[in-house]
């Protein structure tokens, strides 16, 4: 049997993603999982225009046409099987959202879906709890990118609510987010959470994987670092300018300035649950997508 190749392209706020991945089979052919063969990344940032200007600019659209003829010549390449692409946050607020998507369509030939904050957070969470080793306890599962958050509630591995709020990083930059969205978050935490203690939070997003990655005290084995840590790193990033941040901690461009935003997010939400952790897999939503590619491609018969 040939193996098959999957691809998911995840536009975001604040970046473009082309994720492939590779069926591979063990030698009984009894069993099949994915293996990643590409991950591209390049940063639109389309949320500056939507969430100041309330639609796409020319430009941006030209962009983003541009990039999803290149995301298709990829695909031939690698022969892919089966893709889905997905628009998030940005392309929601979007006044001109649908118009952009139709040209897409017309110019390269890539279909591209609007989905809702729910079905992102299912997608990401659903990926999410097949890497579980674990699956006792309670979990706050936190989405943060450019235009949204989008939060999953577990308990012992059992999805209980799926929440999606408009903060996020890009917004938040442009001052686009309304105080009583920051309420509404916080309140509906609060609540969701009274019954449960010792609640912890998983991660997603290239924010919490890079503020991970900088920070000094964490615990690799079980890829988490303690709330302190975060605190201290926002401590140290928030005075800076994105330039002094570029330098000081080797960061690119397009990540220096939505990192500091992304951590008053995960620290917001962490003083609102009381957690003492966040766990930080390497997992998003291009992997969801996949995911779900991947299982109605594979139904049983």
């Amino acid at each position: 049997m040939c193996k098959k190749c999957y691809a998911a392209i995840d536009i975001g706020s604040n970046a473009v993603r082309l994720l492939i991945k590779k069926e591979e089979e063990n030698e009984n052919l009894v069993s099949r999982r994915l293996s990643k063969v590409m991950m591209l990344r390049v940063p639109l940032r389309l949320g500056f225009d939507v969430f100041s200007l309330g639609e796409l600019s020319e430009g941006k659209a030209v962009k983003l046409r541009r990039l999803m003829k290149a995301f298709r010549q990829l695909m031939k390449i690698y022969e892919v099987t089966d893709y889905r692409a997905c628009a998030t946050s940005a392309m929601r607020d979007a006044r001109n959202g649908k118009a952009v998507i139709k040209k897409v369509l017309k110019d390269t030939g890539i279909r591209i879906e609007i989905i809702d904050g729910q079905e992102e957070a299912r997608m990401i969470y659903n990926n999410h709890v097949e890497c579980l080793e674990d699956r006792t306890g309670n979990y706050i599962y936190v989405d943060v990118g450019g235009g949204s958050t989008e939060i999953n509630l577990l308990t012992n591995g059992v999805l209980v609510q799926s929440l999606s709020y408009n903060v996020g990083t890009v917004r938040m930059l442009s001052n686009a987010v309304r105080e009583e969205v920051w309420e509404q978050m916080k309140d509906d935490l609060t609540r969701l959470t009274a019954d449960f203690s010792d609640i912890n939070i998983i991660g997603s997003g290239g924010n919490i994987n890079k503020l991970y990655r900088l920070a000094d005290k964490k615990d690799k084995k079980l890829q988490r670092m303690p709330i302190a840590s975060l605190q201290e790193l926002y401590d140290q990033l928030s005075p800076l300018t994105p330039e002094q941040r570029m330098k000081e901690f080797s960061l690119k461009a397009d990540r220096a300035d939505v990192i500091v935003p992304a951590a008053r997010i995960f620290l917001t939400i962490a003083e609102t649950v009381k957690a003492q952790y966040v766990h930080v897999p390497v997992i998003g939503l291009a992997d969801g997508i996949i995911d779900s590619l991947y299982s109605s491609n594979n139904l049983p018969e």
